[in-house]
């Protein structure tokens, strides 16, 4: 069987101008490496294609796509590659478009998650009006008092009937994009304990991504990530992932940013914890129709109260990532791991 493998490279974007994070959820040459690595551990033949423009040239000779492209620039992005496979009638593993689209959508997921009884924090919606988050599309905004605010905490979304958060230095907020994922936007400042620092953060990251932006209560306990794989999907081992001592940010976003100093691990992972972790995960999944492989994270507030942050049904599979971690854990070569993660899927059917 030939495999394709769907992966975005950067010059397929040089039509791209944006913010210098814009490429950052693109994998690197090594983790395409282990993925036809695994893909020849199962006895098949990978096939690097590329990314959706490669794909728009015609329908590829393969008779499997393999698919981690993230596309750029509107909140579909990442269902490109999906419809492309439907349309030109090429079976594929991960999640369809419709899954990809909706959990991109930070506010959407959220709003999902608490009708199911999985706790996630507080937060409101800053709207940023315009279809697509190109730069050339910036257009000016006013302060967050005199924006629309949309606000989905609660049975009703009707914005009229909510109070908006406010930040304070007890109760701090976070803002990130809300459309973005690999933590693009964020750093020190996403933290916000009054109305002036509020006001400046939503100005630096709508002049930089010109989407909406996700304002949330402000979590700095511990952070855990759930990673799921197979078909039917199965939880492995919670992983505690590090977070800054000094901002309370995970430890990965910092150490991106060249700004991480030490990091701290609470070490309060009990069994009842991993079981809920696993158990919200995998029913989120099943709600959103996930397939294949997905990543879940959690943060605990400074209670150590878990809380649903975000799902990724498009994962890294990054040789220093979660799921390389797991294999570590597992004690077998990560191309080992992978390929196993591939002939589940296949197995499940696709």
């Amino acid at each position: 069987m030939r495999i394709g493998i769907c992966y975005d490279r950067v010059e397929e974007y040089d039509h791209i101008d944006g913010p210098a994070d814009r490429f950052a959820e693109f994998e690197p040459e090594s983790t395409i490496l282990a993925m036809e690595a695994a893909v020849r551990g199962c006895g098949h033949e990978p096939v690097r294609l590329g990314g959706p423009y490669a794909l728009l040239g015609g329908k590829p000779d393969v008779d499997l796509i393999w698919n981690i492209a993230e596309g750029y620039g509107t909140r579909n992005r990442e269902g490109w590659v999906p419809v492309l496979c439907e349309l030109y009638g090429i079976p594929f593993l991960g999640s369809d478009a419709l899954t990809l689209s909706w959990s991109l959508d930070k506010a959407l997921t959220k709003q999902l998650a608490r009708s199911l009884g999985i706790p996630t924090s507080d937060w409101q919606v800053i709207g940023y009006n315009t279809a697509s988050i190109h730069p050339a599309t910036s257009k000016s905004f006013a302060p967050p008092s005199d924006r629309q605010i949309a606000h989905v905490n609660s049975t009703s979304i009707h914005p009229a009937t909510i109070k908006p958060l406010v930040p304070t230095s007890d109760i701090p907020l976070f803002i990130k994009p809300r459309y973005e994922g690999t933590a693009k936007g964020i750093t020190e400042s996403s933290i916000v304990r009054d109305a002036a620092q509020m006001n400046t953060e939503v100005e630096r990251l709508q002049s930089l991504y010109n989407q909406d932006l996700l304002i949330e209560q402000f979590l700095p306990g511990a952070e855990y990530t759930v990673a799921v794989t197979g078909s039917p999907l199965r939880a492995h081992p919670v992983l505690e992932r590090g977070v800054d001592a000094a901002t309370g940010i995970g430890f990965h976003v910092m150490d991106v940013l060249g700004r991480a100093g030490d990091y701290r691990l609470e070490n309060r992972l009990t069994t009842q914890l991993e079981d809920n972790l696993k158990g919200w995960s995998l029913q989120l999944c099943a709600a959103m129709g996930v397939r294949h492989f997905a990543r879940l994270d959690f943060k605990c507030d400074a209670e150590g109260n878990p809380f649903f942050l975000e799902i990724n049904p498009l994962p890294t599979f990054a040789v220093d990532n979660t799921f390389a971690i797991l294999a570590e854990l597992e004690g077998v070569a990560y191309e080992d791991f992978l390929a196993r993660v591939l002939s589940e899927a296949l197995l499940g059917g696709s």
